[in-house]
C-alpha cells in the first residue's frame, strides 16, 4: 500500500490528471466543482500496473490545492506520502506555486516522484512545434528541479483530456514506488487526522495516512492531544472494509465513544500511552534561500507537521539569526500541543504576509526545558541526535530523559525494535547506561534504565545526603527513607520509581544499608560521650530496679536528654510500645515470652491476669498488650487475648 501526493500550481490540471489515472474525481466539495478549483484535500485510489522494475501496486492519491490561499490545506496532505506527482502545465510552465510546492517537497524530503508535464494538447496542433515547445519547457523545468529531491525524477508528457501519456505515467509511478523501501512498522501506530465526518448508522469517521504501526478493529485508541478515549469500530482502505490497517495506508477509521465535534484536523489517533503531546520541540532547520527576511530569534511562525497547524515562537540556537539558505538549530515553543516523533519532518511559514520559510527534522520531541541559546553541549547533543548511529540516538535520548522505562526510551528514539536492541547492548557494553530494574540481557517494557552520568549524579547525591544527616544528627542511627526522598526530590522527576530503584541498587552494591525505616552508611554506629554513657547507665539501673513499671518516656528524656533517648530507641536498646511507655530490650523480650507461655497454658489472657503476673499497673500492661495486638502477635476477643497464630 502506497500513497502519492500531487503538487503544483493552481489550474495546472492536478485533479483532472488524478481522474484520468484512477477514474475518480478527487474534488469532494460542491464549491470546488462549481469553481473548478481544488480548495481542500481530495482522495482517489487505483492499482498501478507492473512497471519496468516493479510489480503492480495499490496506491492512494492525495490531491492538494494549488492556490496560494489554500497552502495550509496542501501542507495537511503531503506529510505522509511516499512519492510526489509533481504537475506542471505545458502552456504556463513554472509558476510561483510550482516553486513553493517544490520547496515544500524538498524540505519534507519527499525524495521520490514523477513530474507530469500536463496539458500538452494546449500548446499547438503541429506535432513538431509542440515538441519544440515542450523541449523548452522541460529545459526550464530541469533548471528549477536541479539540486532538489526531484532532480532525477522522470518527466512524462501527458494530456488528461486526450488521454495521451497516461499509460506511460502509470508505468513511471510504478517504477518510482518500486524503488522506495517499505514503510517501517515501529508498532506504535499513529493516524494524523486530515478529515473528520459522520456516516448515518456508523457515527464518527476520521481519515489519514497511517504511520509507524498497525490499527485493528476493536483496538482501544486515544485522541491526542485531548486524551479522549475511543475504540476502533471499523476500518476501511479505499472504501474496502479491513480488519487491519497497515503502515503507509490511506485509512478511514470509524471510532466509537468520541463525538464528531470533539475531533478536528491535526489531532492524532494512537494506542493509549504510546505517544505524548508536546509544546516544545528541538529541530534542525533550513531557511529557504529565496525568503524575504532572515530567521530571527523570537519570531512568530506557523508550524506544520503531519496534518497539524500550530502557531509557534522560534528560539534560534547557536547564532544570533539565520540568513537565507542557512541551516541551524531551533527550539520551537508551540501555542498548542502537537504529537511529533524524532525524525518527523515539518514546515515553518510566516503568518503575514504568508510565506514558506523552510523546515527540517524534529530531533527531540520532548526536551526537558528551555535551552541556553549558545551552550556548546546543547548544540553537540542536537548534532548527535540528527547525525548519529542508532546507539548515539538512543544514548542522547536517554541523556535527555536521564531515567526512563525501556518502553519510553525506545519510543522517544523512534527506532525499530531490532535497532533498539542492538543499540542498548552497545551502550551497556560501553558502560554508558545502567539497568536499575530488570535484566540487561532481557529487558521488558517497564524495566527502568538510567544514563551513566545521571546515575553518578543521583547516587552521589543520595550518599551525600546520608553523610550530611549523620554529621547533623550524630545520635541517630540513620535518615528516615521519606526524609531522604524529600531531600532529593528535585532529581526524581524522570520517574516516580527512581528513588526506590536507586536505593535498592546502592544497598546491593554495599554503599548504603537499610535498617527498618532508616538508611545509613555501612559501618555507621552511634557513639556516646563519656557523660552520656554515665547517664545511660544510671537510667538502665532504674529500668533494672523496676523492669515492668519502668520510667516513662518523658522521665527518660529528662534523665539522659531527648537526643540520647531517641538514639537508644533507634538502637533498639529500649522499645517504645506506646507514646509514653518504654521497656528495656531484654525486659520487653521476657514479657513477650511470658505472654506466649501464659496463653499456651490457659488458652487466653486478660489484662488483669497479665497485670498480676508482671506485678505492675494496668497502665503498663494495657499498653504492652495493645502493642502486641498491633504487631500481630496477639488478637483481642472481648476482654481476652489469644495468640494470633492460634
Amino acid at each position: 500500500m502506497r500513497v502519492i501526493g500531487t503538487a503544483g500550481h493552481v489550474d495546472h490540471g492536478k485533479s483532472s490528471l488524478v481522474e484520468a489515472l484512477t477514474g475518480i474525481h478527487p474534488d469532494r466539495l460542491k464549491e470546488e466543482r462549481e469553481r473548478e478549483m481544488t480548495i481542500d484535500l481530495g482522495f482517489a485510489w487505483t492499482t498501478l500496473p507492473a512497471g519496468k522494475t516493479g510489480p503492480e501496486v495499490e496506491i492512494g492519491i492525495v490531491d492538494v490545492p494549488g492556490h496560494r490561499d489554500f497552502i495550509e490545506n496542501m501542507l495537511a496532505g503531503v506529510g505522509g506520502i511516499d512519492a510526489a506527482l509533481f504537475v506542471v502545465a505545458a502552456d504556463e510552465g513554472v509558476m510561483p506555486q510550482t516553486r513553493e510546492h517544490l520547496a515544500i517537497l524538498d524540505i519534507l524530503q519527499i525524495n521520490s516522484g514523477v513530474v507530469a508535464l500536463t496539458k500538452i494538447d494546449m500548446v499547438g496542433d503541429d506535432p513538431k512545434s509542440r515538441d519544440d515547445w515542450l523541449d523548452l519547457v522541460e529545459d526550464d523545468l530541469n533548471i528549477v528541479l536541479k539540486n532538489t529531491v526531484l532532480s532525477n525524477a522522470p518527466i512524462v508528457r501527458v494530456s488528461a483530456r486526450m488521454g495521451w501519456g497516461i499509460s506511460e505515467l502509470k508505468t513511471a509511478l510504478s517504477d518510482c514506488l518500486a524503488e522506495r523501501p517499505p514503510r517501517p512498522n515501529l508498532y506504535r501506530p499513529r493516524l494524523p487526522i486530515d478529515r473528520v465526518f459522520t456516516i448515518a448508522g456508523f457515527g464518527t469517521v476520521v481519515t489519514g495516512t497511517l504511520l509507524d504501526g498497525q490499527l485493528q478493529v476493536g483496538d482501544e485508541v486515544e485522541i491526542l492531544p485531548t486524551g479522549l478515549r475511543g475504540r476502533v469500530r471499523g476500518l476501511q482502505t479505499h472504501k474496502q472494509k479491513e480488519q487491519l490497517a497497515v503502515p503507509g495506508s490511506r485509512t478511514a477509521a470509524n471510532i466509537s465513544g468520541v463525538a464528531l465535534d470533539e475531533l478536528r484536523r491535526g489531532q492524532v489517533v494512537a494506542h493509549p500511552g504510546s505517544y505524548q503531546s508536546t509544546q516544545r520541540l528541538d529541530v534542525q532547520f533550513r531557511l529557504l534561500p529565496d525568503v524575504s527576511l532572515p530567521m530571527k530569534h523570537n519570531a512568530e511562525v506557523k508550524f506544520y507537521t503531519g496534518a497539524a497547524e500550530v502557531v509557534a515562537r522560534v528560539r534560534v540556537l547557536g547564532v544570533d539569526e539565520l540568513a537565507p539558505g542557512e541551516t541551524g538549530w531551533l527550539q520551537l515553543e508551540l501555542v498548542e500541543p502537537v504529537v511529533a516523533a524524532r525524525g518527523d519532518h515539518y514546515i515553518l511559514r510566516r503568518p503575514s504576509p504568508g510565506e514558506t520559510l523552510g523546515g527540517g527534522v524534529v530531533v527531540e520531541p520532548h526536551p526537558r526545558g528551555r535551552h541556553k541559546r549558545f551552550a556548546p553541549e546543547t548544540l553537540a547533543r542536537l548534532e548527535a541526535l540528527a547525525q548519529g548511529a542508532p546507539a548515539d540516538v538512543l544514548l542522547q535520548s536517554l541523556t535527555a530523559a536521564e531515567a526512563a522505562s525501556y518502553k519510553d526510551l525506545a519510543a522517544s528514539s523512534n527506532l525499530d525494535a531490532l535497532q533498539v536492541q542492538l543499540a542498548i547492548q552497545e551502550i551497556l557494553q560501553a558502560e554508558q547506561m545502567l539497568v536499575l530494574e530488570g535484566e540487561a540481557n532481557a529487558l521488558r517494557p517497564d524495566d527502568l534504565v538510567v544514563s551513566r552520568n545521571f546515575w553518578e549524579k543521583i547516587s552521589g547525591r543520595i550518599i551525600h545526603e546520608v553523610e550530611a544527616y549523620h554529621k547533623a544528627f550524630q545520635l541517630r542511627r540513620g535518615i528516615p527513607r521519606e526524609e531522604l526522598k524529600s531531600r532529593i526530590k528535585d532529581l526524581l522527576r524522570p520517574s516516580p520509581r527512581l528513588f526506590n530503584a536507586a536505593l535498592r541498587r546502592l544497598v546491593s552494591d554495599g554503599k548504603l544499608q537499610e535498617a527498618g525505616p532508616v538508611v545509613l552508611l555501612p559501618g555507621h554506629t552511634i557513639r556516646f560521650t563519656a557523660q552520656q554513657e554515665k547517664s545511660i547507665q544510671q537510667l538502665m539501673r532504674r529500668f533494672a530496679a523496676s523492669p515492668y513499671s519502668p520510667p516513662t518516656l518523658k522521665e527518660c528524656q529528662q534523665e539522659v536528654g531527648e537526643d540520647v533517648m531517641a538514639a537508644l530507641i533507634d538502637l533498639e536498646l529500649v522499645i517504645a510500645v506506646a507514646p509514653d511507655v518504654v521497656f528495656r530490650k531484654e525486659d520487653y523480650a521476657r514479657m513477650v515470652d511470658d505472654v506466649h507461655w501464659l496463653i499456651q497454658q490457659n488458652g487466653t489472657l486478660t489484662v488483669a491476669q497479665a497485670r498480676d503476673h508482671f506485678n505492675t499497673s494496668r497502665r503498663y500492661v494495657l499498653a504492652f498488650l495493645e502493642h502486641l495486638d498491633a504487631i500481630g502477635i496477639t488478637t483481642r476477643q472481648g476482654d481476652e487475648r489469644k495468640l494470633k497464630s492460634l
